[in-house]
């Protein structure tokens, strides 16, 4: 019989714990090795448990769970997959920061929940569960940090703006995305030429909560666009909560509301195939790290109707899925390492 995940949980409210119990001791795939009240009493119990995942929330009294993430990532890594609602507010009390801190993924505190509802979270949660499992992790030093964007590094890297050669810049992640398109758009200035649409696959309701952690780790603008807006350079376009964006022959970025796509709302496939199909010269695609495929035929047809395309190299993807598939079609103009990716973004445009 293949071994159980142990899974270690850290949750300082009492019915959300046992709600969590209850969905995980109903599984033949993982099992809770132990429970805490916070962050401090879960250091204590990674190292007598060794537990195969933790699953956190974020605002516990004693030890939250960024300070908790930080300190485990500095000393003792583990998978960390925060289990939390979506916060919305300044950038301090934001759930993001914990994957810039290390932990991996973010899934939705289950609350109010019905007994019918418990077999579909056990299965969503359990295969979140699985998948932040197979990621490796490394020591995170707490001293290196990436600090905020500057006026003085605007400056240096500003660029004149001129005719460009591409008309959007359409990026797409998954699991380990926050952090990637994070990077990526603290190195663009904030005079970019273009507009950037960005679609990140997210649990329902985090949409908000992404995009102000964004707007304060980077110089661009971010906004989550509204329906029939024509997007402008210095912008950064995210698609409306569990809702597709898709481009029409105007120049303007729409809802759809068809059918998830392999599961997927938003998909990054919808959205690479909207642009491939009205403005593929015009676009420059990028697929990040990710499990699975989705956007990979779409970045196929951004290549094969003369748009240039970029993929994230293995050795800097948490997940290297979305890309592998790429570069197996064939999809793949450029294959580069997440820290060169702004570079090469600023001497294509």
């Amino acid at each position: 019989m293949k071994e159980k995940i142990k899974v270690l949980l850290i949750e300082d409210s009492p019915l959300i714990l046992k709600i969590l119990r209850r969905i995980l001791d109903a599984s033949n795939e993982v099992v809770v090795v132990g429970t805490a009240r916070n962050g401090k009493e879960g250091l204590h119990l990674v190292q007598d448990l060794n537990p195969d995942v933790i699953c956190t929330d974020f605002i516990m009294p004693v030890m939250d769970g960024l300070e908790f993430t930080k300190e485990l990532m500095s000393t003792n890594p583990k998978p960390i997959l925060v289990i939390s609602s979506a916060f919305e507010g300044s950038n301090d009390s934001n759930v993001f920061n914990l994957l810039k801190a290390g932990a991996l993924e973010i899934f939705p505190k289950p609350t109010g929940i019905q007994d019918s509802d418990y077999d579909m979270i056990r299965e969503k949660l359990v295969s979140r569960i699985k998948i932040v499992k197979s990621i490796p992790v490394y020591k995170k030093n707490r001293q290196a940090e990436i600090k905020h964007p500057s006026e003085t590094e605007t400056s240096i890297k500003s660029i004149s703006h001129q005719q460009n050669k591409f008309s959007y810049i359409v990026i797409g992640a998954s699991t380990g995305g926050p952090n990637a398109i994070q990077k990526i758009l603290f190195d663009l200035p904030r005079d970019i030429s273009v507009p950037i649409i960005c679609v990140q696959h997210i649990s329902d309701g985090y949409i908000e909560s992404f995009t102000s952690w964004l707007s304060t780790n980077c110089k661009l603008k971010v906004k989550i666009f509204s329906d029939g807006e024509k997007p402008q350079p210095g912008y950064v376009y995210f698609p409306q909560n569990m809702k597709h964006l898709i481009i029409k022959d105007d120049g303007k970025l729409y809802l759809s509301n068809e059918a998830a796509y392999n599961g997927h709302c938003p998909s990054i496939n919808v959205a690479f195939e909207s642009f491939a199909k009205h403005f593929a010269s015009k676009t420059l695609g990028i697929i990040l790290t990710g499990m699975g495929d989705d956007g990979a035929k779409g970045i196929l047809s951004i290549k094969t109707n003369g748009g240039m395309t970029i993929g994230e190299d293995e050795t800097t993807c948490t997940v290297y899925g979305m890309p592998r598939v790429a570069k197996e079609l064939g999809a793949l103009n450029n294959i580069l390492p997440l820290n060169k990716i702004a570079d090469k973004i600023l001497s294509s445009i």
